[in-house]
């Protein structure tokens, strides 16, 4: 066994555990599956919006339906099938398609032309036809049975051009996406053009459709083309805005309203930032946002709506053995004493016991504490190995202790601020959010963690910590007698001795024991169990 081998961290483990299973040449032969034509796109990556303004529009959903219902303002178009019926004194029961011609013929009373007649208007034209020729018992009706079968060119800037069929009725989306959809960073939303015999017949505009749900109703024959132009000049947006995209727009220049009128900006937005790009210059510009409307932004701008404002009152939360408002209002810079003021407290409140939770401590202990825990993980699993024996004991252990870290990362800090004489700590700062908890005076002391029997001891003032273990029913065989922290209610954190006598209100907590060989491992665990206790008040064992 070579002794000299690197550590092997989990992440280089798998990667090679996944090239030992993969068939010789599996890698090199095997083509990566082609992309379908209702393949889904890239999906949405910030704040719920797509990069580029339309690009989570083309996922397939358009693909998977053909519009061949009643449409009143279709247009009659050579193939077109039609139901006929006439009764009375001349009977006839057909469907005819529309002649190259755009015409239906029926028996005895010749051709009826029907291309380019409105859908709704299609049995009209022919009940008008037929009582030229049956003035009276004789009655018709026709109806359109199914819209032309074409064939549709989708080129320019899509993901899969090509030529895809469908119905004439259908929509241009459909088309569209049919292939793939339009590429966000190529092909422009604004200006999908259809071609007939090399003419221009139609421009959509897909903005009017994903803001005010209107499309240009175009009809599609046999031979068209649909050509997404190239991308437009565009902006991007970022920041505190509803959506932040990049929006594409027409024309040399595009004024500020017209962009918030794309990009909403959200109510507590206050200001326009704007980033500028010109060859090797790189100019800023900022701007309130009721100044921003007459704002020019060109191509290639970054915009950013930023909420520019400060604070003027906090919202601070009281609870526990406390008879006022459970909220109180605060200028912005309020200090403890100022809460203590609005203080209502209880007949068996204990104020020398306050507690001030943050949630700004609370985020940075679960920081320090997710540290922590990494190193752990990294000392267990880059460790070497000089035998097999050894290797599969240190997998054992790595095993375990990806589990406890599992365990321990799940744990939310109080984010408790220590104030060991709160009468003295007026002048502390407090913070929006911040919870002021009252406890009421307390006449026991718990006990808890490794211990047989974890409970509420009544407080004696003869009795030490040993007493109170000994009386939860002593130290489990996990436990290490040697670590047993006494928790203070105001948030301090001692490690006792067996001959302290603890106050009432207090906690003791007894640690379990580090379950390796390893000392680095061991001083890993050891430094996390007391993290937990401490910002958790939770006794973690492996």
């Amino acid at each position: 066994m070579n002794r000299n081998l690197l550590p092997v961290t989990l992440p280089a483990l798998l990667v090679t555990m996944t090239l030992l299973l993969t068939p010789p040449g599996a890698g090199a032969q095997t083509p990566a599956p082609a992309p379908s034509a209702t393949s889904t796109p890239p999906q949405p990556t910030a704040a719920g919006c797509a990069p580029v303004f339309g690009s989570q529009l083309f996922g397939g959903r358009f693909a998977q339906q053909s519009l061949g219902g009643f449409n009143p303002d279709y247009r009659i178009a050579p193939g077109d099938r039609v139901t006929l019926r006439l009764w009375g004194a001349f009977s006839l029961d057909a469907t005819q398609a529309v002649d190259p011609r755009g015409h239906l013929f029926l028996p005895s009373i010749g051709p009826v032309r029907v291309q380019g007649v409105r859908n709704a208007e299609l049995d009209a034209v022919v009940r008008e036809q037929v009582r030229r020729t049956y003035r009276a018992n004789v009655h018709s009706y026709a109806s359109l049975e199914a819209a032309q079968p074409v064939k549709v060119y989708v080129t320019g800037f899509v993901r899969q051009p090509g030529l895809y069929g469908g119905l004439s009725s259908d929509s241009v989306l459909r088309y569209l996406d049919l292939a793939g959809g339009i590429d966000p960073e190529r092909g422009s939303f604004l200006a999908v053009e259809l071609l007939r015999a090399g003419e221009l017949r139609g421009r959509i505009d897909l903005y009017r459709f994903l803001l005010e749900g209107r499309i240009e109703p175009l009809q599609l024959q046999d031979g068209d083309t649909l050509l997404v132009a190239p991308r437009r000049a565009s902006v991007k947006v970022s920041g505190e805005a509803a959506n932040a995209c990049a929006f594409e727009f027409d024309g040399p220049r595009l004024h500020g309203a017209a962009l918030m009128a794309l990009a909403r900006p959200r109510p507590g937005a206050t200001h326009m930032a704007v980033v500028r790009q010109r060859g090797p210059e790189r100019r800023s510009e900022y701007h309130p946002l009721a100044e921003a409307g007459a704002v020019l932004l060109d191509d290639g701008d970054e915009v950013s709506f930023t909420a520019d404002r400060m604070p003027g009152t906090i919202l601070v939360r009281i609870e526990g053995a406390h008879r006022g408002e459970r909220t109180v209002v605060l200028p912005y810079g309020a200090r403890l004493s100022d809460a203590l003021a609005r203080l209502r407290p209880a007949p068996l409140a204990d104020l020398a016991a306050l507690q001030l939770q943050r949630r700004s401590i609370a985020q940075r202990q679960k920081e320090m504490l997710g540290q922590a825990l990494d190193r752990l993980e990294a000392q267990a699993l880059t460790a070497r190995s000089a035998t097999n024996e050894e290797a599969q004991l240190r997998g054992r252990e790595a095993e375990l202790v990806l589990q406890f870290t599992g365990r321990a990362r799940q744990i939310e800090p109080r984010g408790q601020l220590v104030l060991p004489d709160p009468t003295r700590a007026g002048d502390t700062p407090l913070e929006d959010g911040d919870t002021l908890f009252v406890p009421e005076r307390s006449a026991q002391v718990a006990v808890h963690g490794e211990v047989l029997f974890p409970m509420a001891i009544g407080h004696d003032p003869a009795r030490r910590v040993d007493d109170y273990i000994r009386l939860a029913g002593g130290p489990s065989q996990q436990a290490d007698t040697s670590r047993v922290l006494l928790l203070r209610r105001n948030g301090t954190v001692v490690e006792t001795r067996s001959d302290i006598v603890p106050e009432p209100g207090d906690e003791l907590m007894v640690l379990p024991r580090a379950e390796t060989k390893r000392v680095e491992v061991a001083r890993g665990i050891t430094q996390v169990l007391y993290q937990i206790a401490v910002v958790a008040k939770v006794a973690l064992g492996l």
